[in-house]
Order: C-alpha cells, then structure tokens, then sequence
C-alpha cells in the first residue's frame, strides 16, 4: 500500500479542464517537489489532494482511505493532511502565544519541540501585528503542525520572502522532515528550492505531468525545452546545425534538436573531434563566466570559471557526451 496514491485526477473548472489525469505515488517520508509555470495546475493539484478542490474523475488515497473533495463532506479536509497556502493569515492584535494555544492538539513538550523546530519559540509574547512576514508564516506553519499531521503540503512557502527568511525557512523545512518525521510536496518556481531539496521532481504543463525522476535525470535529461527551462539555462542546437555539431563529436544524428547545458560544455586545446568556434562575447557573474561562442550554423553558452580567449579569437570546446538530451 503507497503512502499517498493518486489515480487518474482530473479537475474542471468553469467548463475548462484544470488537471488532466494526474497520476504518481509517494512513499513514506519520500519529498516530491512540484514544478510548472505559473497556471500549470500546481496548486490545484495540491489543493485537490488536501481534500480542499473536487475532483471530476479520478481517486486520491491516502493511508489506505480515500481523500473526499469538499462536494462530500461538511467541512473541507482530510485528516493527516495539512496544506499551507500562498494566502496564509493569522488572527489580528493577539498575542503568539494564543494564537498557538487555541490551535495546540499537542502534548506539552510536544508542542515545544514544534515551536523549536519551526524557530518561534522566542515569538510567543509578540502581537501577530508585530511581526514580519516571514515570522507571521513560521507562526501559520507551526499551527497547522499542531495538528501533527503525517503529510504537509507547502504551496510556494518561499514567495515574497528575503533572503535571511528564505533560508531559515528552508532550515524548518528540512527539520520537519527529519526531525518530525513529517512527509512533504512542495511547490516552488526557483529550481535551487527543488533541485537541492526533492528526492524526485514532477513537472506540470498545461495541467498534465510531462516528466517525473530525481533531480538529477530532470536536470541533466529533461524532455523538452519546457522542462529544461524550469531548471536553468540550456542551449538549443536545431536539427539542422545538429547533424555537423554530432558528427565532430563522433555521435550518430538523430534528426533532432540537441540539448545541452552550459556547464556540460567545456574549453579544450585543439584535438581530433573538438569543435572550432570564435569567441562573441564573456559576461562575467561573479561565480562564473558565461561565453557566447559562434559555431558553423549555430551560436552556443559555455559556463566556465576561466576566460579561455579574448573576444573574436578561436576556441575549440567539447561536449559531455553523457548530459546530452535530443528533444
């Protein structure tokens, strides 16, 4: 029996078709991160799971019993499922303390360990109105873990914060897991959440799930530029200028687009099967350098961490043959 099993979902809305046969399981303890653009269908994917969004067709179990939408039962939710919204709020003029207070299902040293775990313990005597707004969410994450559920959903939980915030909440985040023994989904649009974080990464396009794998296969092996572009930069090799690009590197056409990163790409000396460009232009990012170099047909990104040439001069590159992907 999966932890969590989702089967077939879909969601219409308004006559429009939100989520299209949505389908993947979790394990215990496995951290599955969902990514997609902006109106993919990520929130409703998670809202329908919490039991918060009816599902036209399609089942969600969770430990073995199935997640009623809110059409069937009186007051939305499931139990043992807890989903923390972009739109969290809090009561206004109380103190902490009472906010957590009316909302505690924990035991006493319990509920400590919570208030440690999400960094609010030294917040309690503080007025909701006194706090910024990464403290305001630690306080609405800590609620809502006083239910202490077995499966959290985190819905963009690093939107809107500064850095300092940003990563304190990803050090909860990680003690939720580890510490409380709770499983997690989260939502999040920048690929250093994800890719650091998730054991395995879906990705949503148009409401349908177009890849599924760990970080690294989504990454180094995406399936198509959509993919690719969630995660970083790419270069696009078109079909066309691909056939001479394989061919000095001694791999067989395909007669598709090839994709590469820029890091996969590196400066070598003059060798049998290097490729022969010129240098267009070096943009400096502190960490690295990005170089804009001109092949025969087509233009490419190499990351590097050294200048290998002056603007206009010639350079010969290979390629990581294992981390190209023909899309």
């Amino acid at each position: 029996m999966s932890f969590l099993e989702v089967s077939g979902i879909q969601v219409d809305e308004d006559g429009h078709t939100v989520l299209h046969d949505i389908s993947f399981e979790q394990g215990e303890y496995e951290k599955i991160a969902i990514a997609g653009e902006t109106g993919s269908g990520k929130s409703t994917l998670l809202q329908t799971i919490a039991g918060l969004v009816q599902a036209s067709a399609g089942q969600i179990t969770f430990e073995g019993k199935r997640v009623i939408g809110p059409h069937d039962k009186l007051v939305p939710g499931h139990e043992g499922i807890a989903y923390l919204s972009q739109h969290y709020d809090l009561p206004q003029f109380l103190r902490v303390e009472q906010v957590l207070r009316y909302a505690n299902m924990l035991q006493g040293d319990e509920a400590e360990t919570l208030y440690e775990v999400c960094r609010i313990s030294h917040l309690k005597q503080r007025k909701t109105n006194q706090l910024s707004g990464g403290e305001r969410q630690r306080i609405a994450l800590a609620r809502l873990l006083s239910t202490w559920p077995s499966l959290l959903l985190l819905d963009e939980p690093y939107s809107n914060l500064d850095k300092g915030h940003k990563e304190l909440l990803k050090e909860v985040i990680h003690d939720i897991t580890e510490r409380l023994a709770i499983t997690c989904i989260l939502i999040s649009h920048d690929p250093h959440d994800t890719l650091s974080w998730a054991d395995r990464i879906l990705v949503i396009k148009g409401g349908r799930i177009i890849q599924q794998g760990t970080p690294e296969q989504v990454y180094h092996h995406p399936t198509d530029t959509y993919t690719a572009g969630l995660f970083g930069s790419f270069n696009l090799i078109p079909a066309e200028a691909a056939s001479e690009f394989v061919a000095k590197l001694g791999i067989a056409p395909q007669g598709r687009d090839i994709l590469v990163r820029p890091e996969h790409i590196r400066f070598v000396s003059e060798a049998a099967g290097s490729l022969t460009g010129t240098v267009q232009k070096i943009t400096f990012y502190g960490g690295f350098y990005d170089v804009q170099i001109q092949l025969s047909g087509t233009s490419i990104n190499v990351r590097t961490q050294a200048i290998p040439a002056a603007t206009g001069e010639k350079v010969y590159l290979t390629v990581e043959l294992e981390q190209i992907s023909f899309v």
